[in-house]
């Protein structure tokens, strides 16, 4: 590593890790802290649960993970990558990342940088970590330390677009640490790095690029919305809309995870804080947030055109994690499928090799059933269109359903639907 500086990671998740191991492979090791003490014994054992890291790539990196804060002491190049979630009221959640600046400034040497790469909104590095970093180290920011901000764009599941294969903003609260921060993350950022003019210009450039994202796919939710009204496949219109060379190929869907169901609250807070009331954004976080409770309604509604609801109708939902063949499930809009679905007093029954059956019931009361077991239902629901689910098509589906049911819901539209069979009836987004 030419730039010869010592790294310390903070947050060993989704971000966290990937970005431990690119360094990693260098010839000095990286402390590889955090706070999960059955995290740091896994990841030692060489099991990696969120499968953004391969085994191999794991094995081969110079890591010393670590519990202890006063391993951080090693490094003088701190990168804190810890979740920034939202609370139950959708405003942001910023305890995690100041729990660790507390952490990080415990350990403050002068000459330190501390780069933050958590989702927030412009302003939260310089106004809310750096006071904490300087209460707890003692230092003085400027003369003794500095910081520096550098969004992820980690995409769980994403084989393609990686760490080392995405474009990285970097930034520096003085032109020196910006060289610095530049310098250190081009050294295994292939794609190379972008020098944001400041750190709040790089606090803003992440929040906006999910923002974009969600309300694009808002606008064909409400598409969809419109178009089932008008009995016009959606998928149809955006088939034949898609051949114009600068239509954009979005599609309507569930919109969870811990990014673009996330950060546009990040954004329209600050805005609100400021005096602005944003209006676009938080409608299209309106329309996201309510196809899940509309899935369901569009369900219970074809069932009882199908001869009716009672309490021993029954539903499989194929699917809890927020994308497709991941083991994620932060903020799956899945559950707003079955919570609605429970409202109508309907069994529901979901399932999900790729998801930790313990975990989701730890963090949402929702048990899995394994596949074995599903019993026979009214009506299937893919809701994740997992690789091996779509491997096995129909034969899948229908063999859940009872004889002479034969309603199949396919929330991001993937089933073949020439290859529908005789008997079924066929709803998607």
């Amino acid at each position: 590593m030419s730039h010869g500086r010592r790294i310390s990671v903070i947050g060993l998740g989704y971000v966290g890790l990937p970005v431990a191991v690119a360094f990693g492979r260098g010839t000095d090791p990286v402390i590889a802290f955090d706070i999960d003490e059955s995290r740091i014994r896994e990841l030692i054992q060489g099991i990696e649960r969120t499968e953004e890291v391969a085994p191999e790539d794991l094995k081969a990196s110079n890591l010393v993970y670590t519990c202890d804060p006063k391993d951080l002491r090693q490094a003088d190049f701190h990168i804190v990558a810890v979740p920034t979630p939202i609370d139950a009221t959708n405003r942001p959640d910023l305890r995690p990342m100041l729990s660790a600046a507390r952490t990080v400034g415990g350990q403050l040497k002068k000459g330190d940088i501390v780069v933050f790469e958590s989702t927030v909104y412009p302003g939260v590095t310089e106004e809310e970590c750096v006071p904490i970093l300087e209460k707890e180290s003692g230092l003085a920011c400027g003369p003794d330390f500095t910081v520096g901000y550098s969004p992820e764009r980690i995409n769980p599941g994403d084989k393609v677009h990686r760490f080392e294969t995405i474009t990285k903003v970097t930034s520096g609260q003085d032109e020196e640490t910006s060289r610095i921060v530049g310098d250190v993350y081009a050294s295994v950022v292939t794609a190379g790095v972008h020098r944001a003019s400041s750190i709040r210009v790089a606090e803003a450039a992440k929040v906006i690029e999910n923002t974009q994202r969600d309300l694009n796919i808002a606008l064909m939710n409400e598409l969809a919305l419109i178009f089932d009204r008008l009995d016009i496949d959606t998928h149809d219109v955006l088939a034949a809309a898609g051949t114009k060379w600068n239509f954009l190929p979005f599609t309507p869907g569930l919109v969870g995870g811990h990014c673009i169901g996330v950060d546009p609250y990040y954004l329209t807070f600050r805005a609100e804080q400021v005096g602005y009331n944003p209006e676009v954004i938080l409608a299209g976080r309106r329309i996201n947030d309510n196809m899940g409770a509309w899935v369901a309604q569009e369900t219970v509604k074809r069932l009882m055109k199908a001869g009716g609801v009672s309490s021993q109708s029954r539903v499989a939902v194929l699917g809890v994690t927020f994308k497709e063949d991941v083991p994620d499930f932060r903020n799956t809009k899945v559950l707003d499928i079955v919570d609605e679905l429970n409202e109508f007093g309907v069994q529901v029954q979901v399932c999900d090799p790729h998801a930790d059956p313990e975990a989701v019931e730890e963090e949402y009361g929702a048990h899995l059933t394994p596949f074995e077991q599903m019993e026979k239902a009214d009506a299937v629901i893919l809701a994740v269109p997992h690789a091996d689910y779509l491997a096995q098509g129909w034969s899948l589906v229908t063999g859940l359903l009872k004889p002479g049911a034969g309603l199949v819901i396919d929330v991001r539209g993937r089933l073949d639907r020439a290859a529908k069979p005789d008997g079924v009836t066929l709803w998607r987004i």
